[in-house]
């Protein structure tokens, strides 16, 4: 299979020769085979599994998002995915994307407050005059 994993923005990865996935999704795991039948279903944030022909498994963490198979292509399109060889490292990485995510979410929270002060002060002094 042909496996093509999109974030918004790029293309994040593309592999051929993908023997097997297995993917989070509301309902538990899903694995595809070459063979599957084609199919849509959303996934959930967790751990992609797939292995090549080569048998060396490979693994992403991914956000919330959609897989699509169509004949012996897969495309999986999600919000962020972050991808290792290793589950330990993998874990890792997502730790400090996490980190960086909230610090990102508490700058744009103090924004969002010093501009609502702001339009409320001009709002006072617009009244008083």
């Amino acid at each position: 299979m042909k496996l093509s994993i999109l974030l918004p923005s790029r293309i994040f990865a593309s592999h051929n020769n993908v023997g097997h996935l297995v993917v989070e999704t509301p309902n538990g795991a899903l694995g595809f085979l070459p063979r599957r039948r084609d199919c849509i279903t959303p996934i959930s944030a967790g751990i992609l599994t797939y292995r090549h022909d080569d048998g060396v498994e490979r693994y992403v963490a991914t956000d919330t998002g959609i897989l699509v198979k169509t004949g012996l292509e897969v495309s999986v399109s999600v919000r962020h995915a972050v991808a290792s060889d290793d589950l330990d490292e993998l874990q890792q990485i997502v730790r400090e994307e996490f980190l960086q995510l909230t610090e990102r979410e508490q700058n744009v929270r103090m924004l969002f407050a010093k501009i609502e002060s702001g339009f409320i002060r001009r709002l006072a002094e617009y009244r008083h005059d």
